[in-house]
């Protein structure tokens, strides 16, 4: 009798773990473990980045990065970087997914300007892939080397701005162009030229007047001690 309980029992048991499995949380944990194992696989390698050597965590999240964008985890592990504590994918992976996805024709360059000038610049077009004909062109914006020297790009030590523009402006115009047209590729995901770019600067707090604050102060009667010095010491010196 003991026995067909404990059968019993092991049936239901067996039943509930299976309708659990079917669910959309049971495939979710199903998949994590299995993400889990592959992950232990990459933490033993040793053609992986250093990044991912020991660190499942991190090869969990390239895996499900890889998973979906429709690529090879190795690949996706090899162009994924840490730039200023932030993950950036490298442009000549982002440009060869883009071009992989069959979405878009092939990414192509125009340029204009002379080379050497704050002119000189570069942008991206294709075609749906299913415009055959090629009637309606997917431009990028113009990228040029005055847009770089606002934006500070060329003046940073060590910036292949200086000994490559023309690379360096193929693969910034690549990525507004993904920007506009296909986001969804990149997941968020900027690319490590980009974050190689960006300038890091101290934060400096800036102090603000709170306006409405002062007129209320001033209803209640009470004196800004230190407006009230500065406006002396302004009127001492105007005379």
């Amino acid at each position: 009798m003991e026995e067909k309980n404990v059968t019993e029992l092991q049936i239901i048991q067996a039943k509930q773990a299976a309708e659990f499995a079917m669910t959309p949380v049971g495939q979710t944990v199903k998949q994590f473990e299995v993400m889990q194992r592959m992950a232990k696989m990459y933490t033993e390698s040793t053609i992986v980045p250093d990044t991912y050597k020991g660190n499942i965590g991190n090869c969990v999240i390239a895996l499900d990065m890889a998973m979906r964008m429709g690529c090879n985890p190795l690949m996706c592990m090899q162009n994924l970087y840490i730039v200023h504590g932030n993950p950036a994918f490298s442009s000549k992976f982002l440009i060869a997914t883009i071009n992989a996805s069959g979405r878009f024709s092939p990414l192509r360059y125009e340029f204009k300007g002379e080379e050497g000038t704050l002119e000189y610049g570069c942008r991206c077009i294709a075609y749906e892939s299913s415009d055959k004909e090629h009637k309606e062109p997917l431009h990028g914006d113009w990228i040029t080397i005055g847009m770089a020297d606002k934006e500070g790009w060329i003046k940073k030590n060590g910036s292949k701005w200086q000994s490559m523009p023309s690379q360096m402006l193929r693969y910034r115009a690549a990525a507004f162009w993904q920007r506009v047209y296909c986001p969804e590729i990149s997941m968020g995901l900027i690319t490590k030229e980009e974050a190689d770019d960006i300038q890091d600067v101290e934060y400096t707090e800036i102090p603000t007047k709170d306006k409405l604050a002062e007129i209320a102060a001033r209803a209640a009667g009470v004196v800004d001690t230190e407006s009230e010095e500065n406006n002396e010491i302004q009127s001492k010196q105007s005379v």
